[in-house]
């Protein structure tokens, strides 16, 4: 049963409350994608300057990608706390948040440091962590769940492009 399907499971909250939840998922996500934001922004050159696959997306589709993907996720995670609450989405969120951090760490690595290899491991991690991320989601608020399914398959696809280039870049 779907956590948001019954009233006994819902913390009660007022709209203000709500609404604060959302801007704090807002915020943790808009934190996360900055970081990427800054990394990719800084070192654009030297990303067209890699050997890619021939089935590499331009690099003007990756900003508008993200920001989609991110307004699921910060949506996502806020439906979550304000079905279950925190106590009652612990693993949920916890997981949640290291998927967020992990989002994070990726860029720096494969940008800033150019270390294709190491970031292919992280972003592995990543695929690893949001996986189990989307499973608890759907388990506990399918909509919810839905809404990371396209992050992951983008992660998946960013998976497969690290991989190549580190491959193509050695």
């Amino acid at each position: 049963m779907e956590a948001n399907s019954t009233s006994a499971t819902r913390p009660a909250r007022t709209p203000q409350a709500q609404l604060l939840g959302l801007v704090g998922f807002a915020a943790a996500t808009v934190a996360a994608a900055a970081l990427g934001g800054v990394a990719a922004g800084s070192s654009g050159e030297d990303y067209q300057q890699l050997r890619r696959p021939s089935w590499a997306p331009p690099s003007w589709l990756f900003g508008p990608v993200w920001t989609a993907l991110y307004v699921l996720i910060a949506v996502a995670g806020w439906l979550v706390w304000r079905a279950l609450g925190w106590r009652g989405a612990r693993r949920e969120l916890t997981l949640y948040a290291a998927q967020l951090v992990l989002n994070a760490a990726w860029t720096p690595l494969f940008f800033l440091a150019r270390r294709y290899g190491l970031a292919f491991a992280e972003i592995v991690a990543l695929d690893v962590v949001l996986l189990a991320t989307v499973v608890t989601f759907w388990r506990r608020h399918r909509l919810a769940g839905a809404l990371l399914v396209p992050y992951l398959c983008w992660a998946l696809f960013a998976t497969a492009l690290n991989l190549a280039i580190w491959r193509l870049n050695r």
